[in-house]
């Protein structure tokens, strides 16, 4: 759901400052509501009562809202238990966390226990996400906690231990141990992370990788398999990278159904290991795939008891720790790997995410950004007019790779594009958008923001291979070591959404975003005298060089002779001026709105029903604090020059002119932005029908002005939060 513009950008300078302190690592996570967790097992231990989560209570509204809502019968028999009112002896793990651990119960979520049990073949990242030290004995009081990465930020999820039960039973996640709860524990903190345990419900295995180990999840669709898949399959194991797979079902009536090879029809697994052995005279490569139910295997060749196990030696079975047991964990060929299953994820890991010593590590760049309606959300190529007002992300491909496959040379790196939140947002009617991105190479050097043209005549070098409603779309690239665009959007324009995108590679590479420089290429006008009601009036020097010249547009013309000299078009004005201020040569927010609407009814062509009464006010207000007269000059922005641009965007005499055109006539104008203050300037002038109409377009460049001055800067110089220009910009402009 879209931001308000105030508690966006406040936001996000909360997040800069904390990143400088640290806040977000994995050594500091962010505290997820603001709860710490140390803090609050303190009071419940010296108050001697277990804690209660009030952020997650044990309430209809932490189950869900449609399935699992007040409306549902299946939630008028659920009863929330602590553990040590279900079992005796509760523990929270039994002698170590593994994949036996995680057992399906009634909850779709078959994508976050694969991913989980693919989370326990590494004791670090497992450990990492579900911190050790916690217990049912020493230093209970019914509070626990998980960490997980979230768009960015490692944060720090606090949870009672109040689990939904059906007659004594967990209703969702369980292990195979009964006494055992980490992983139950586990999927509430995700699920309240998510807003609710129904928010779980369906997904891709790569969502809950990523937010287990901040990594990033490249996809293959086995039909079309690189030669080099097992390859890149055990490189994936090697490097601590996670994997899941499954079987699509193109019929939603027929999802977690079982085959006759006792595989299951859209069910997330998890891949935990790839081997070869040696049968006769050659070698079989095989995988190791488990299922999330804890049951229901395949029963195909090297399932648990095949043929095939017989030809091994003890010492192969050993290392392959085969074993014939009913817990959803089965040995397939690699082979029929590929003929059954559809596709599979493999999750990256960035460098925070492992410590040790190992040289098996990538790089990743990642940044952040929003798509804004009627300004940054252009959709995808398919809508030239606007697709190059998405943001734009500069890639710097710096090194080779060490070993080219094939015989290419050039730089390997994984663009990833994640939209933020629809999951949280599901009860509010949130759906995944359709996304992707595009690359084109650009000149050395070059830090502007591409116009249309450059798309319109520059065919992109490299794109995602399709637009999906995933919540990340990735690829993998070998591009020539350069300077590059990437254009992350919408399939269609005008959605809304925050988004991050990370560039991932073995070799050095670095991502930002580009971003004009924020400056205005006109003279400052100063002036001599100011009014002696500050709030209130104008008097006729200082409305002159700034009103009259900005706002009464007429004809090109040179500039007065000389200091002093008064045009026959100033005359003109001023013989108004004086007909409405009266004696007192002062006017109300009022008598300007008379004075100004006079003037431009002159001016069919602009299609306006002129001023309001509010942008005459603000205009008086800005003005009268932000200016000082100047008899020795045009201002910065003159009549003719206005005129000149509201038409040209103005040529259908529609009377309004297009957001996405909005950023250029500003640019025309003189003002240099960054993407956040064109968003601002939309969210704030544009209408319902993403349009700015020329009460609207001189209002912005007043304040524009007004806020580029240096009298603005003396006083945001002694502003107390001592904010940078573009900070002060974008609280202001909006204002």
């Amino acid at each position: 759901m879209p931001y308000t513009p105030s508690g966006f950008f406040c936001d996000r300078l909360i997040r800069e400052r904390e990143r400088r302190d640290g806040e977000g690592s994995l050594n500091k996570p962010l505290r997820f509501n603001g709860q710490d967790f140390n803090a609050l097992r303190q009071e419940c231990l010296q108050r001697k009562s277990p804690f209660e989560d009030d952020s997650f209570p044990a309430t209809v509204e932490s189950l869900g809202f449609k399935e699992l809502g007040h409306k549902s019968n299946k939630v008028k028999n659920i009863v929330w238990k602590r553990p040590k009112e279900i079992c005796e002896n509760p523990q929270f793990i039994v002698g170590g966390a593994s994949r036996t651990d995680i057992c399906q119960g009634d909850l779709g979520d078959c994508w976050l226990l694969a991913a989980i049990a693919c989370l326990t073949l590494n004791e670090k990242l497992l450990y990492r996400v579900v911190p050790q030290e916690q217990s049912f004995s020493e230093g209970y009081g019914g509070i626990f906690h998980f960490q997980f990465w979230r768009y960015g930020d490692w944060v720090d999820v606090v949870i009672d231990d109040r689990i939904p039960t059906f007659n004594n039973q967990l209703v969702f996640t369980k292990s195979a141990e009964r006494n055992e709860f980490w992983s139950a524990l586990l999927e509430k903190a995700y699920a309240k992370l998510h807003g609710s345990y129904e928010a779980l419900k369906g997904g891709n295995t790569t969502e809950a990788m990523e937010d287990f180990t901040g990594g990033v999840t490249e996809f293959y669709e086995l039909k079309e398999a690189p030669k080099e898949l097992y390859k890149i399959m055990k490189k994936a194991l090697l490097r601590g990278s996670l994997m899941g797979c499954s079987i699509d079902s193109l019929v939603p009536a027929r999802f977690e159904t079982r085959t006759a090879t006792g595989l299951v029809k859209g069910h997330a697994y998890s891949v935990t290991a790839v081997d070869e052995v040696k049968r006769k005279d050659s070698k079989v490569r095989l995988v190791r795939l488990r299922n999330p139910w804890g049951q229901v295997e395949w029963n195909g060749p090297w399932s648990d008891n095949s043929k095939e196990w017989a030809n091994l030696s003890a010492a192969e079975k050993e290392k392959l720790q085969h074993q014939s047991a009913e817990d959803g964990e089965f040995w397939m060929s690699f082979e029929d790997f590929k003929k059954n299953y559809t596709k599979i994820e493999i999750c990256n890991l960035t460098p925070d995410a492992l410590e040790d010593d190992k040289i098996h590590k990538w790089t990743v760049s990642v940044n952040e950004g929003r798509w804004v309606k009627g300004c940054s959300a252009g959709g995808c190529r398919n809508y030239p007019d606007t697709f190059w007002t998405n943001p734009q992300y500069r890639l710097r491909l710096l090194e080779e790779d060490d070993d080219p496959e094939d015989n290419e040379v050039g730089c390997t790196f994984v663009v990833a594009l994640m939209q933020k939140n629809r999951r949280k947002e599901r009860k509010m009617g949130a759906n995944l958008f359709t996304i992707g991105f595009a690359i084109y190479e650009v000149m050395h050097g070059n830090k502007q923001h591409m116009q249309k043209d450059f798309f319109v005549f520059s065919s992109s070098k490299a794109r995602c291979k399709s637009y999906i409603n995933l919540r990340e779309v990735t690829q993998r690239f070998r591009l020539s070591p350069g300077e590059y665009v990437i254009v992350p959007s919408t399939y269609e324009p005008h959605q809304e959404g925050e988004f991050i995108l990370r560039v991932f590679s073995e070799k050095k590479n670095t991502s930002e975003e580009i971003e004009n420089r924020i400056e205005a290429d006109h003279p400052v006008v100063s002036v001599l005298h100011s009014s002696p009601n500050k709030q209130s009036y104008f008097s006729p020097s200082h409305l002159l060089p700034h009103v009259f010249i900005s706002f009464y547009f007429v004809a090109p013309q040179p500039a007065p002779a000389s200091v002093g000299e008064e045009s026959e078009e100033d005359q003109q004005f001023r013989t108004i001026f004086q007909e409405i201020a009266g004696d007192d040569m002062e006017i109300t927010a009022n008598e300007l709105k008379n004075v100004l609407n006079r003037v431009i009814t002159k001016h069919k062509e602009l299609n306006t029903k002129g001023f309001s009464l509010e942008s005459c006010r603000s205009m008086i207000a800005l003005m009268d604090v932000s200016f000082v007269s100047s008899a020795s000059g045009w201002p910065c922005l003159p009549s003719f020059l206005l005129q000149g641009i509201f038409k040209h965007y103005n040529a259908d005499q529609s009377g309004s002119i297009n957001s996405y055109e909005m950023r250029n006539a500003v640019n025309d104008a003189g003002f240099r932005l960054n993407n956040q203050l064109y968003d601002i300037i939309t969210m704030r002038y544009a209408n319902e029908g993403m349009n700015i109409d020329f009460d609207s377009f001189i209002s912005c460049l007043v304040r524009l002005e007004a806020m580029f001055s240096d009298r603005a800067s003396e006083w945001n110089s002694f502003n107390s939060l001592n904010l940078s220009r573009p900070q002060w910009l974008q609280l202001t402009m909006y204002a």
